[in-house]
């Protein structure tokens, strides 16, 4: 299996993309993880040797791209200003079948470009959304859309209820995961426009529906899928990932400060293991789901171990087969789809 990744793309650059690139392949003791690394190829090869790579290892191919998709650039611009532009090189290999899965960390609105213009949308998918997973006190929620698709109708709500379903179901290994919507309240009469009347929706697809859910049911794990509009999911994601490094910073310093040493290394395994939990590094990244190919898009701030969780990540969604599993989803679903979809 050949994995694409952008090493070009993220805020640091191409440190933790090599170091990710390396600690993933690594970490495949069977030798059956292959990487194409898609960015400038001197500098490649360089940061490779820098960390013990011989030249022309097998687990690494270089593909050279010179032209980066900067995160703060307009994205649809950019991807037509910049054809060979690494992004889209990772797209290409996918969609080709060099590639079987593509990682990047760069500008999350350019994948999003790159893979509807190479890799299309999977049959009878409205929108692609991308699927967050996040740590809660029950395990892991995952939250549909993350931030493509700032404006939705009920029908793609639908959509990415299904399509975290599934995710759920074969990544996250849960057996019959609960799909909610996220609202302030729990009444079926309370939200937007957008949020009653996706409900109904929800309630005859087939789906797990458990209802309404509000922002503390998130994070609480009451339902394995939470769906909102992608503004409302971005907004959501980055207010969870703030909260997280001040309340972890808080804690650090309250322990520290007011303990004896001792006490404070008592502390410490604990410590570790509730940091390791809140750290979107542990995850990796987010997939796109419902493009006809597996991407994952991961944090801009991403490190090293956050890019081989990825890798891992993309690993997986290819061996769970999950595009067959969402075409097939929406094959089952086409009843209810029809003919409302075609309203979407």
């Amino acid at each position: 299996m050949k994995i694409a990744l952008d090493v070009a793309a993220g805020d640091v650059g191409l440190s933790p993309n090599i170091e990710g690139a390396v600690a993933a392949a690594c970490a495949d003791g069977q030798g059956q993880l292959g990487l194409i690394l898609v960015g400038p190829a001197h500098e490649i090869e360089s940061a490779l040797a820098a960390r013990g790579v011989a030249p022309g290892d097998p687990r690494f191919e270089i593909v050279d791209s010179r032209e980066l998709v900067a995160m703060g650039e307009e994205p649809s611009a950019a991807c037509r200003n910049k054809p060979h532009a690494s992004i889209l090189v990772c797209a290409e290999l996918v969609a080709s079948g060099r590639a079987a899965a593509m990682v990047s960390a760069g500008n999350s609105g350019a994948t999003m470009v790159a893979s509807l213009w190479h890799l299309k949308r999977l049959p009878d998918v409205l929108r692609p959304a991308i699927a967050v997973p996040i740590p809660t006190a029950r395990g892991t929620t995952v939250l549909l859309d993350g931030g493509a698709n700032t404006e939705c109708k009920p029908w793609h709500l639908v959509q990415f209820g299904m399509m975290g379903a599934i995710y759920a179901r074969h990544v996250l290994r849960v057996a019959e995961p609960s799909v909610g919507i996220l609202s302030n309240g729990e009444e079926d009469s309370k939200g937007n426009d957008l949020v009653r009347e996706a409900i109904p929706l929800l309630r005859s697809s087939g789906l797990r529906f458990f209802g309404p859910v509000e922002g503390r049911d998130l994070t609480a794990g009451t339902t394995d899928v939470v769906v909102c509009d992608g503004f409302t999911g971005n907004v959501v994601v980055k207010t969870i990932e703030g909260t997280a490094t001040v309340i972890m910073g808080l804690l650090k310093g309250a322990i520290t400060g007011s303990l004896h040493k001792l006490g404070a290394l008592l502390l410490k395994s604990a410590f570790s293991s509730l940091k390791k939990k809140m750290s979107y590094d542990e995850y990796g990244g987010a997939p796109l789901l419902g493009v006809n190919g597996i991407v994952v898009i991961c944090h801009g701030k991403s490190n090293g171990k956050a890019i081989a969780n990825a890798v891992r990540a993309a690993r997986s969604l290819v061996e769970a087969g999950a595009l067959s599993q969402i075409t097939q989803s929406l094959d089952e679903m086409k009843r209810v789809l029809e003919p409302d979809a075609a309203k979407a």
